[in-house]
């Protein structure tokens, strides 16, 4: 009786904070930008997260959101693929009317197709392309892309760069950290001069379903996945909590050959740090070194990078064009302004969480 009543207890807990916790609703209806008609089975997600629906016959949607910021992604066979800046913030009771564009052959697909396609491309480059773009960390190992074949690998000599694009969403199972995940991949990029590389699309997550042991191993892998991340740091960075969880932020100088930088002790002040409604403008500019100490880093890592192995924090360089706004569940923007390398950028796909995703 006793067992019963705590946990009839514990779910009206549950059932309070979740009823408590701020939401906002999205309503769209999607259309042909020519004929005017709604698009049925239109594909609709937050980009990054486990939120996603389709259009109905009337081509309308609906989803309800907790509070944050997503990049909305609009897509259909056929058609240019639309994505729209959502927040709570912007949020409206008016339906969002989103036009598609019959899709075009665009220069840079063009440019593309008069390069040579490389035969039998996965063989040859397949395992290059997956450490640079799920990474090569150990959850890396234990991620597989079903569908190797959507891939298409063109290599240009003359700019020595191999450029993948894909014909269908790739899907990606991880089961390192029990997500499925459809990534619809704009294009890859390798520039074997510099050793850069670069990506983009728009991954949604599935979670997977298991044995409850299973889960517990996939919940412990995704706490070790968080702790340190980007994801981390942006949500404590605007918690205002970022020394109480362990990091430690320092200003570098401008000079990319110097090391040296100053620890940045009221990361609050008002010249650098402002709040606007549920958002946080970060005033910076420059490189700023990320350390965190509580988890230390993957003996990988450091084996990659020729560091010493009692090295004890996770750090990363960050390189900030003119600032950026973050939103309470982790998301910012500009992405593009904002760019990491050192361990975030070592920690890929491989290690990707959605902004819904809760520590435990």
């Amino acid at each position: 009786m006793k067992k019963a009543l705590f946990c009839y207890i514990l779910f009206c807990a549950f059932q309070t904070v979740s009823a408590q916790e701020k939401t906002f609703a999205i309503l769209g209806k999607v259309i042909d930008s020519a004929s005017r008609q709604p698009l049925h089975n239109a594909s609709v997600f937050c980009q990054n997260t486990t939120y996603g629906t389709i259009s109905n016959s009337e081509g309308n949607f609906f989803m309800r959101l907790p509070a944050g910021g997503y990049d909305l992604v609009i897509s259909y066979t056929g058609y240019e693929k639309r994505i729209i800046r959502i927040s709570n913030n912007t949020a409206t009771k008016d339906t969002i009317l989103i036009e598609l564009v019959t899709e075009q052959n665009s220069l840079e697909a063009v440019a593309i197709v008069a390069t040579n396609e490389v035969t039998d491309g996965w063989l040859k480059y397949g395992k290059f392309f997956s450490d640079q773009f799920i990474g090569t960390t150990p959850n890396a190992e234990q991620c597989v892309i079903q569908n190797p074949e959507a891939l298409r690998f063109f290599f240009s000599k003359k700019r020595n760069r191999l450029k993948v694009t894909a014909k269908e969403e790739l899907v990606i199972i991880n089961y390192a950290l029990g997500y499925k995940l459809k990534y619809q991949l704009d294009s890859f990029s390798y520039e074997y001069n510099t050793n850069m590389s670069q990506y983009t699309g728009n991954p949604f997550f599935q979670n997977m379903d298991s044995t409850e042991d299973v889960k517990q191993k996939w919940r412990i892998s995704r706490a070790r996945s968080y702790l340190g991340s980007r994801l981390h740091f942006m949500k404590t960075l605007y918690d205002q909590s970022i020394k109480e969880e362990g990091f430690i932020v320092e200003k570098m100088s401008d000079d990319n050959k110097s090391v040296s930088g100053n620890e940045i002790i009221e990361l609050y002040d008002s010249t650098q740090y402002v709040t606007d409604s549920s958002q946080v403008e970060l005033l910076w500019s420059g490189r700023y070194r990320i350390s965190y100490k509580p988890v230390l880093p993957e003996k990988k890592f450091l084996e990659e990078f020729k560091l010493p192995a009692n090295s004890r924090s996770q750090v990363t360089i960050l390189e900030v064009g003119d600032g950026f706004i973050i939103e309470e569940n982790g998301y910012f923007y500009e992405q593009y302004d904002v760019v990491n390398s050192g361990y975030w950028a070592w920690k890929k796909l491989a290690e990707l969480l959605p902004y819904d995703y809760k520590y435990e």
